[in-house]
């Protein structure tokens, strides 16, 4: 019995797929897959708008601070459990490295929405 299960579970996966990519080929060559929808008639305006790179660099900036907190917020919680010297030091050098990267980005313009 435990002989036909291994034989299933190691047989199926592939018979299925295998079945699933004759059964239900996908026609990549198709003009209407890479056609705008917009209700059935042909676009007015360009379909591709530009991307504004102030708001990827405003979201990779949120991110980082992001993950910042998540790695800030646990420090009291793990200072109960270990030395308090090199988890300081640990947090002000953490700290150091995000603020200097704040003021590059600043320094940078990244963050002046104005220009």
């Amino acid at each position: 019995m435990l002989m036909w299960i291994i034989i299933l579970i190691v047989l199926l996966p592939p018979i299925l797929m295998g079945l699933n990519l004759l059964l239900f080929k996908k026609n990549f060559l198709s003009r209407e897959k890479y056609s705008p929808f917009e209700c059935g008639f042909d676009p007015k305006l360009l379909t591709r708008n530009s991307f504004s790179l102030k708001f990827y660099l405003i979201a990779i900036i949120f991110l980082i601070f992001d993950i910042e907190i998540s790695l800030v917020l646990p420090i009291p919680l793990i200072s109960q459990f270990s030395s308090q010297t090199p988890l300081i030091l640990l947090m002000c050098f953490f700290l150091l490295i995000l603020l200097m990267g704040l003021g590059h980005e600043w320094k940078e313009g990244a963050l002046n929405w104005l220009k």
